[in-house]
């Protein structure tokens, strides 16, 4: 028997409760020894002064190398993941990652440099830096940029940072204004930043209410984030007037890049007025996304910040390349050098695909979303029924009110159809949210299956005068329907490994 009472025979699949490692340990197991170490058989106090040793051991459990194998791969096969099937997450574009930036970042000469290694010894990574920063600044319309940040709201951060540097110190610039849609690290990263927030408006069509943006604007605004096309999937079409207005009170827009992957090689943030972008290559350019990392959010800026972005940065010279410190910088924002075998993999992604290749992604990423909304228009609400870009929002509450189908019941139920849930609840400003992000890499068949799935949990509802069965959802995963509620106020974060 184990420490928790029960066989170390173990469960399969199915809704079988799968045991925890302290749950499997029994006495005398290890999953890999050694015959020798090679290290001085010293006693431990010799080593670690006594003061600090623990009185007992640490209770650590006891498990096979079988078993601990069986025990993980039983895991990895319970995940939904980007390799088994289309994860429709608006905003987050949780796509397909090509294998062969897998590949690229794995390379000996990439993965064995050390962060503190001369230039001298490192000048095929320094170039592959510069050559990264350089695709990005085209693709942006800037001039120069940092890879340190190692993830979009470090990014943002990073970015307010700036606008803060470039009004100087004790500037009467306090207030950062964003738009109600807006993503909701946002107004946290304000906050760190040490700006209050302003929130503007959205008008009818979904976009930014140019005449209240005006209302607000004053010489005490230090600027504006917000994201084109923006988080309803619409593109700000008013956005050179929205540009000119901030321009002329002196604030500077800083442009979120979670939407950057519906207007690659299309149009640039450059060219709309945005003074500093921050780009999510984990989102974007073929970096992995979820699970904690690790990510990479390079900030790119216009000339007239360059002096201000953190560093070092790699630069080209007469002879080759090596690290430069900006004149003016605000430091650094990350250690070393950002993630940089993240940054690798976006760069291989990059050259992969060519100027060409990346306006195909924006394009096929508009298509699907496009092609989808149309398919599901009659099913659901669509709030902003009109050309959309890489994402768009439907709405349950049509559904809600007949059936009592919410948008979280058809998340749930979802996830029994086989396929990841959407984004629920998001952007705010829209009731029973579902957004929807097929992205660029799912196939028609693969977009009608999901769009097929969408529609039988709507049919179901309506069939049954009531959602019923998708209250009851998800019933064929590893853990059913849990209460987020309970859950977030009754937090058990830890594991209780003695014996009841």
């Amino acid at each position: 028997m184990t420490a928790g009472g029960r066989a170390s025979s173990l469960p399969l699949m199915g809704r079988s409760a799968e045991p925890t490692l302290f749950e499997m340990s029994v006495p005398g197991r290890c999953a890999a020894s050694f015959r020798t170490t090679g290290v001085p058989s010293w006693s431990a106090d010799e080593l670690v002064p006594a003061a600090f040793l623990r009185d007992d051991l640490p209770p650590l459990p006891s498990v096979s190398e079988r078993d601990l194998t069986a025990h993980f791969t039983r895991l990895t096969h319970r995940q939904y993941a980007v390799d088994l099937g289309a994860y429709p997450l608006g905003s987050c574009t949780m796509k397909y990652n090509p294998k062969l930036c897998d590949e690229v970042a794995s390379l000996p000469g990439l993965a064995a440099a050390h962060p503190a290694a001369p230039p001298s010894t490192v000048q095929g990574w320094l170039e592959l830096l510069v050559s990264l920063e350089e695709a990005l600044c085209e693709v942006t319309g800037m001039a120069a940029a940092t890879l340190q940040p190692p993830a979009g709201a470090a990014g943002e951060l990073t970015g307010l940072l700036l606008m803060r540097a470039y009004h100087g110190a004790g500037s009467a610039r306090t207030r950062i204004v964003i738009p109600d849609s807006a993503h909701g690290t946002n107004p946290a990263s304000v906050t760190l930043g040490g700006y209050t927030v302003t929130t503007v408006p959205s008008n009818d069509r979904g976009l930014v209410d140019l005449a209240a943006l005006r209302g607000v604007l004053g010489d005490d605004v230090a600027g504006i984030m917000l994201t084109n096309p923006n988080t309803l999937g619409l593109f700000e079409e008013e956005i050179l007037d929205i540009a000119a207005a901030v321009h002329d009170c002196g604030g500077l827009l800083y442009y979120d890049g979670a939407n950057l992957n519906a207007i690659l090689g299309v149009c640039r943030p450059g060219d709309m007025g945005f003074d500093i972008v921050h780009m999510n290559l984990h989102k974007t350019f073929a970096v992995p996304h979820g699970g904690g990392g690790p990510g990479a959010g390079p900030v790119a800026v216009t000339a007239a910040l360059a002096d201000l972005l953190p560093g070092p940065r790699a630069v080209r010279t007469a002879s080759g390349f090596a690290w430069s410190e900006p004149a003016r910088s605000i430091g650094r924002v990350h250690g070393w050098h950002g993630n940089a075998l993240a940054l690798a993999r976006a760069y291989s992604y990059i050259v992969a695909n060519g100027g060409d290749g990346l306006r195909r992604v924006a394009e096929r990423a508009v298509l699907n979303a496009t092609w989808l909304r149309h398919r599901l228009r009659d099913v659901y609400d669509i709030p902003f029924d009109r050309p959309n870009m890489h994402e768009f929002v439907a709405s349950t509450v049509s559904l809600k009110r007949t059936t009592g189908l919410r948008a979280g019941d058809v998340a749930k139920r979802m996830l029994d159809e086989g396929f990841h849930a959407p984004t629920v609840y998001f952007p705010l400003i829209v009731e029973e949210a579902l957004m929807i992000e097929p992205t660029e890499t799912e196939s028609l068949e693969t977009l009608a299956a999901l769009a097929g799935a969408f529609e039988r949990i709507a049919d179901e509802a309506r069939a049954a005068g009531n959602a019923a069965a998708a209250h009851e959802a998800p019933r064929h995963t590893p853990v059913g329907r849990v209460d987020e509620a309970r859950a977030a106020r009754q937090l058990v974060p830890t594991f209780d490994a003695r014996p009841r």
